[in-house]
């Protein structure tokens, strides 16, 4: 069964959000990478990469995340995630995460490797998109 990855993109007043879902691995990662160097092109450089949809996440997808990441604050910039706080230590089961559809699997993927501490995460995106709500806790 082929699942289809996705990667919509969404203005939310001056934020570049690209709503991301599907599977996030070595096929699919120079898409997102490529979506990324758009919107900086595009002379966006605040930008919320929205995974809650993400239900699967390889080494290259956290690469890209890492690159974007890398992107963004080469241009001063500002990036955030959305991902579910499930997850983060590893307390969802695999049934439960593919039930929900919310990306808690990226979620475990990045604190178990160490890398969740990087990155500005938020619930949703009004929280991402506003500069009142901090980010959650890694």
């Amino acid at each position: 069964m082929a699942v289809a990855f996705t990667v919509r993109g969404v203005e939310q007043g001056e934020w570049a959000v690209l709503q991301v879902s599907g599977e996030l691995d070595l096929v699919t990662s120079p898409v997102l990478r490529q979506r990324v160097h758009d919107v900086v092109a595009d002379g966006r450089h605040s930008l919320v990469l929205d995974l809650s949809d993400v239900f699967f996440c390889d080494s290259s997808g956290v690469g890209v995340l890492i690159a974007a990441r890398r992107l963004i604050r080469s241009c001063q910039g500002r990036l955030r995630l959305i991902l579910p706080d499930q997850g983060a230590d590893g307390g969802t089961s695999r049934s439960s995460e593919a039930e929900s559809g919310r990306g808690a699997h990226v979620n475990r993927v990045l604190g178990a490797l160490g890398v969740r501490r990087l990155f500005d995460v938020h619930a949703d995106v009004e929280s991402a998109t506003t500069d009142e709500a901090g980010p959650l806790s890694a």
